[in-house]
C-alpha cells in the first residue's frame, strides 16, 4: 500500500504497479493534473500546503479502502509545494477482482481525499492575483 503526502513529482504508473495483484482483474488509476484555468481565469501555478496531520489522514483513508472486501489494494499520494501546469497533484490506483468495483472504489477514494485531506490550494492567476481554495 502507498499512502503518502510528498513534495516531489508523482507517478501514476508507480501507483498502478503497487496495486498489481494476481487476484485483481482490474486496476483503475487516477491522475489529478494541474490545469491552466479555473473559473474562467488563466492559472499559472498552484501551491499545495498540508496540515501536519495530512500524512496520517491519507494513511487512514488508504487503510479504510484497502480493508473493503471487494478491494485488493490501494495506492494514493498527494503532492504539496509549488506545482506547474501539467504536474500531477493527486495520484491513486485501486485494484479489485472486477472493473466495476475498481472504478467505484477509485472514484470514491478521490472524492474522500478531496473532502477529508487537510491540504489547501493557492492558485496564482496570470493577472498576478491569487486565491486560496478549500482553506478553512
Amino acid at each position: 500500500m502507498i499512502a503518502r503526502v510528498v513534495d516531489e513529482p508523482l507517478s501514476v504508473a508507480e501507483h498502478e504497479n503497487a496495486v498489481a495483484d494476481k487476484a485483481a482483474g482490474a486496476v483503475v488509476s487516477f491522475a489529478g493534473v494541474v490545469r491552466d484555468h479555473d473559473g474562467g481565469r488563466s492559472v499559472t501555478e498552484l501551491e499545495y500546503v498540508g496540515h501536519p496531520t495530512a500524512a496520517a489522514v491519507i494513511t487512514e483513508l488508504a487503510e479504510e479502502f484497502a480493508a473493503r472486501p471487494d478491494v485488493q489494494a490501494v495506492a494514493v499520494s498527494h503532492r504539496i509545494g509549488l506545482l506547474g501546469i501539467g504536474d500531477i497533484a493527486l495520484a491513486c490506483a485501486v485494484s479489485a477482482a472486477h472493473r466495476g468495483q475498481a472504478f467505484a472504489a477509485c472514484a470514491e477514494l478521490v472524492d474522500e481525499v478531496k473532502k477529508r485531506l487537510p491540504i489547501w490550494k493557492r492558485q496564482v492567476f496570470t493577472d498576478g492575483e491569487e486565491e486560496w481554495v478549500a482553506c478553512p
